[in-house]
């Protein structure tokens, strides 16, 4: 859902798919000003400042993502710089963890004074970073549940893909809806891991989630956490293998709004692809060409007393006389 808001919001904006989609309508040729009584040129000059407000909003949301998504990088890189991260010895627990766990040595290391258990970082080479008293606030079978937890986010590069979804919802930072879809898909990225675990160590991650879900929350905001309080219950329910309740971030209300964006988005661009008979006069295909006095395009959507194919229209008529 999230892609595909986005897709469509972004094609909608974009003129290449506008010639194409007016290549594949045949009423919106210049001859055409009217679809049963709805005016055309006016419906153009209603929509043109729509269509021009959707293209300002994606300059603002490039700027906004460069300049959100980079401040995340420069905290992530200064507070991974920070701390006083050492490899993991194989003969140590968690070491041996680790290797239980599915990872190589090279792919773990430990951190004293870490806020957070664990969580996995890095997009070309990820690795998992855990506190170096992990194991002494846990059993052997709970450490590795851990760690085969944070093995699945690495194998999957879920830092990665998530950092992507983060990206795309503040691009239309203006459609709250796409931040609470990826709300909803950090949950399942949580989830997923936590599936792949249950199969051999389902009790163990639950009682390692259980002990862990008190403590504090990572300043490192581009990893993926371990720690969600919000979504603890469901992942304890689920590992002990009972029904948990799916709770949505999204609402009736924001899945309306990026509707009505998408269709505003949309027809906007449409229209305003439709071509005028005369571009160098354009106030002159105003509202008096069917009789309207008033100047607003609202008052002249619609023609009144004229019905597709008739000769009521100032329109029909000058198509009709032209050689």
């Amino acid at each position: 859902m999230l892609f595909a808001i986005v897709a469509l919001l972004l094609l909608g904006v974009t003129p290449v798919v506008g010639h194409h989609v007016l290549g594949a309508v045949p009423w919106l040729s210049a001859e055409q000003h009217h679809l049963a009584m709805l005016c055309l040129v006016a419906l153009h000059q209603f929509l043109e400042p729509v269509h021009d407000i959707a293209h300002w909003l994606l300059y603002a949301g490039v700027v906004f993502v460069v300049l959100e998504r980079g401040r995340v990088l420069w905290r992530h890189g200064r507070v991974m710089r920070d701390l006083p991260q050492a490899r993991v010895s194989p003969d140590s627990a968690m070491g041996r963890a680790a290797l239980a766990a599915g990872l190589r040595i090279e792919q773990v290391w430990a951190v004293r004074g870490l806020p957070m258990p664990a969580f996995t970082t890095g997009w070309v080479r990820p690795r998992v970073v855990v506190a170096t008293d992990l194991s002494e606030r846990l059993t052997p079978d709970e450490l590795t549940a851990v760690l085969a937890h944070e093995a699945v986010h690495l194998r999957r590069r879920d830092p990665l893909r998530l950092f992507a979804l983060r990206s795309l919802a503040s691009l239309l930072f203006w459609l709250p809806v796409l931040r609470r879809v990826a709300a909803d898909l950090e949950d399942e990225v949580e989830i997923t891991a936590d599936d792949e675990v249950a199969l051999c160590l389902a009790l163990p991650l639950a009682s390692a989630v259980l002990k862990l879900g008190g403590g504090a929350s990572t300043p490192v905001a581009a990893t993926v956490g371990f720690q969600r309080a919000d979504l603890l219950p469901r992942r304890i329910r689920r590992l002990a293998g009972e029904d948990a309740l799916v709770v949505s971030h999204t609402s009736t209300r924001s899945l309306i709004a990026a509707s009505v964006a998408l269709l505003l988005a949309w027809s906007s661009g449409v229209m305003v692809l439709h071509p005028l008979s005369d571009p160098g006069q354009h106030a002159a295909h105003g509202p008096a060409h069917c009789d309207h006095p008033e100047a607003n395009p609202l008052t002249h959507l619609f023609c009144r007393g004229w019905s597709f194919g008739g000769d009521g229209c100032p329109h029909e008529a000058a198509r009709r006389s032209a050689p």
